[in-house]
Protein backbone atom coordinates (compact mmCIF):
# COMPACT_ATOMS: atom_id res chain seq x y z
CA UNK A 1 0.00 0.00 0.00
CA UNK A 2 1.08 3.72 -1.06
CA UNK A 3 -0.41 6.88 -0.56
CA UNK A 4 -0.67 9.45 -2.82
CA UNK A 5 -1.48 12.72 -1.16
CA UNK A 6 -2.79 15.62 -3.67
CA UNK A 7 -2.49 19.68 -3.71
CA UNK A 8 -5.02 21.72 -5.05
CA UNK A 9 -3.05 25.30 -5.19
CA UNK A 10 -4.81 28.44 -4.15
CA UNK A 11 -5.88 30.66 -7.45
CA UNK A 12 -2.99 33.64 -8.23
CA UNK A 13 -0.24 30.62 -6.22
CA UNK A 14 2.73 31.58 -8.46
CA UNK A 15 4.15 34.39 -6.78
CA UNK A 16 3.85 32.17 -3.41
CA UNK A 17 5.41 29.47 -5.11
CA UNK A 18 8.31 31.44 -6.45
CA UNK A 19 8.76 32.84 -2.43
CA UNK A 20 8.56 29.48 -1.16
CA UNK A 21 9.81 27.19 -4.14
CA UNK A 22 13.53 26.72 -2.76
CA UNK A 23 12.28 25.70 0.68
CA UNK A 24 9.39 23.38 -0.40
CA UNK A 25 12.37 21.42 -3.00
CA UNK A 26 14.57 21.07 -0.14
CA UNK A 27 11.93 19.38 2.08
CA UNK A 28 11.17 17.22 -1.10
CA UNK A 29 14.44 15.87 -1.30
CA UNK A 30 15.16 15.24 2.53
CA UNK A 31 11.87 13.29 2.21
CA UNK A 32 13.01 11.61 -0.94
CA UNK A 33 16.30 11.10 0.59
CA UNK A 34 14.93 9.72 3.97
CA UNK A 35 13.10 6.63 1.63
CA UNK A 36 9.61 8.21 2.08
CA UNK A 37 8.64 9.76 -0.68
CA UNK A 38 8.82 7.94 -3.86
CA UNK A 39 8.03 10.65 -6.53
CA UNK A 40 6.03 13.79 -7.23
CA UNK A 41 4.96 16.41 -9.90
CA UNK A 42 2.46 18.98 -10.93
CA UNK A 43 -0.28 18.51 -13.59
CA UNK A 44 0.51 20.54 -16.69
CA UNK A 45 -3.36 20.74 -18.02
CA UNK A 46 -4.40 23.05 -17.25
CA UNK A 47 -1.17 24.05 -15.43
CA UNK A 48 -2.62 25.88 -11.79
CA UNK A 49 -0.44 24.40 -9.69
CA UNK A 50 -2.17 21.36 -8.45
CA UNK A 51 0.33 18.64 -7.42
CA UNK A 52 0.55 14.67 -6.31
CA UNK A 53 3.24 12.49 -3.86
CA UNK A 54 3.27 9.21 -3.90
CA UNK A 55 4.35 8.28 -0.24
CA UNK A 56 5.00 5.30 1.46
CA UNK A 57 2.88 5.73 4.69
CA UNK A 58 0.63 7.77 5.11
CA UNK A 59 2.16 9.11 8.65
CA UNK A 60 5.01 10.47 6.06
CA UNK A 61 2.45 12.24 4.18
CA UNK A 62 1.09 13.66 6.65
CA UNK A 63 4.67 14.63 8.03
CA UNK A 64 5.19 16.30 4.61
CA UNK A 65 2.26 18.53 4.65
CA UNK A 66 2.34 19.42 8.05
CA UNK A 67 5.59 21.30 7.77
CA UNK A 68 5.64 22.16 4.07
CA UNK A 69 6.56 25.76 3.33
CA UNK A 70 3.53 25.64 0.61
CA UNK A 71 1.26 24.47 2.54
CA UNK A 72 2.53 27.28 5.56
CA UNK A 73 3.16 29.35 3.27
CA UNK A 74 -0.28 29.69 1.36
CA UNK A 75 0.08 27.75 -1.54
CA UNK A 76 -1.99 25.22 -1.16
CA UNK A 77 -5.80 25.69 -0.98
CA UNK A 78 -6.39 22.33 0.09
CA UNK A 79 -4.92 18.80 -0.04
CA UNK A 80 -5.78 15.05 0.76
CA UNK A 81 -4.22 11.79 1.24
CA UNK A 82 -5.52 8.46 -0.35
CA UNK A 83 -4.21 5.28 -0.09
CA UNK A 84 -3.27 3.38 -3.28
CA UNK A 85 -3.17 -0.06 -4.21
CA UNK A 86 -0.17 0.10 -6.85
CA UNK A 87 -0.75 -3.09 -9.23
CA UNK A 88 1.83 -3.04 -11.45
CA UNK A 89 4.93 -3.27 -9.31
CA UNK A 90 8.55 -2.85 -10.24
CA UNK A 91 10.48 -5.99 -9.99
Amino acid sequence: MKYVMSYRAVEDFLPLAQQHGPAHVARLHEFRDRGLLLMVGTFDEPMNGDAMGVFTTREAAEEFIAGDPFVLGGVVASHSVRPWNEVLQPG
